[in-house]
């Protein structure tokens, strides 16, 4: 069988970049082990265009939410399925100072385009918010399980769930050949597994552990509180709570010391007590050491192409740069320096 390209991982990034080569008229395999993409799809989900202990607002979040939003939406339509919660997210200030620092936020565009409101006073007698908040708006969170299950069954027959072998992949002419089927061009969507990869071992993944629960809570609160830790209602008083950072221990599994940390941080963040837990899961991330994703061409082998390391951000990165990758597959358009491996080439 022939196709246009060969992508491996139907995570986040391979989806994404399948269903836009599709969209484009290209014949596209996919090849993926489900087992092998716990990032995406153990991932949280959540989507905040300002983040970070000092509250900056998302890198490119004035480009990236708007495209967000319409490709999910677009995604929903031609499934029908739901997948895409659009939530705001509620920020608890922690002192007055704050409180004024972010009145001043409002007047700057940057910034002033994902605030929704600004508080002054507490805005519900659970949340720990005596000083106000501010309620973030082009938010939510995207329910990855679902997004993927009902992204699979679009791509039908398309999609095989069995393991990559990079030794079966034989140059030619322009092409490559693998079992049976020849593809004009190969994308590695598949996360860390492209470490090991013989083409892309040179890039340098920084991968991230995250670990997050799922609990019951008699709070029916439905917005997202994040604060310290994120809180995202999913209905029946059960909510899910997240995310732990973690550069090392990479493959103990979930751990009682984040267990506990994300626990104490939500009694931190809200006044009702957990009742119980009821899951406890982690993944590691496919994070890059300049927190940029990987996107481009390998330097020497031809129609050999990544789109990749798209760490905690995915649910927000992917839309748009998948847009992207495909104008420089198909048109010859130029990356983003910032994210075009060629950053990199020095290092081989």
């Amino acid at each position: 069988m022939e196709y246009d390209f060969l992508i491996i991982g139907q995570g986040l990034a391979g989806t994404a970049m399948a269903y836009q080569l599709i969209k484009a008229g290209k014949r596209v395999k996919i090849l993926d082990q489900p087992a092998k993409n716990q990032s995406s799809r153990i991932a949280a989900g959540l989507y905040n265009p300002v983040t970070g202990k000092k509250m900056v607002k998302t890198w490119k979040g004035e480009i990236l939410f708007p495209a967000l939003h319409r490709f999910y939406v677009e995604l929903e339509s031609i499934t029908g399925a739901k997948f895409l919660m659009n939530k705001s997210i509620y920020r608890p200030f922690l002192s007055v100072e704050e409180l004024n620092e972010w009145m001043g936020h409002s007047s700057d565009e940057n910034i002033g385009m994902f605030i929704e409101s600004i508080y002054s006073e507490s805005q519900n007698p659970l949340i720990r918010d005596s000083f106000g908040g501010v309620m973030l708006r082009h938010s939510g969170w995207l329910n990855i399980p679902a997004f993927l299950e009902a992204m699979a069954s679009y791509f039908g027959s398309d999609l095989f769930l069995e393991e990559f072998d990079e030794s079966k992949l034989e140059r030619k002419g322009s092409g490559w050949e693998y079992a049976g089927d020849f593809f004009g061009g190969i994308i590695y969507c598949n996360g860390l597994e492209a470490k090991q990869s013989k083409f892309f071992s040179f890039l340098p993944f920084s991968p991230v552990k995250g670990e997050i629960l799922e609990v019951k809570q008699n709070f029916d609160y439905e917005g997202i509180i994040n604060r310290g830790v994120f809180r995202v209602p999913l209905g029946d008083q059960t909510c899910r709570v997240g995310s732990t950072y973690t550069w090392h221990d990479l493959e103990t599994g979930p751990t009682e010391s984040a267990k506990n940390e994300l626990l104490e941080k939500l009694t931190q963040l809200v006044k009702v007590e957990v009742s119980q837990v009821l899951s406890h899961k982690y993944g590691i991330r496919p994070a890059t050491k300049d927190r940029k994703p990987f996107l481009g061409k390998h330097p020497q082998e031809e129609s050999v192409y990544i789109f990749n390391g798209f760490g905690a951000k995915g649910v927000s990165l992917v839309p748009y740069f998948s847009e992207q990758m495909t104008n420089y597959l198909l048109n010859a358009a130029t990356l983003d320096p910032e994210v075009d491996i060629a950053r990199y080439f020095k290092y081989i």
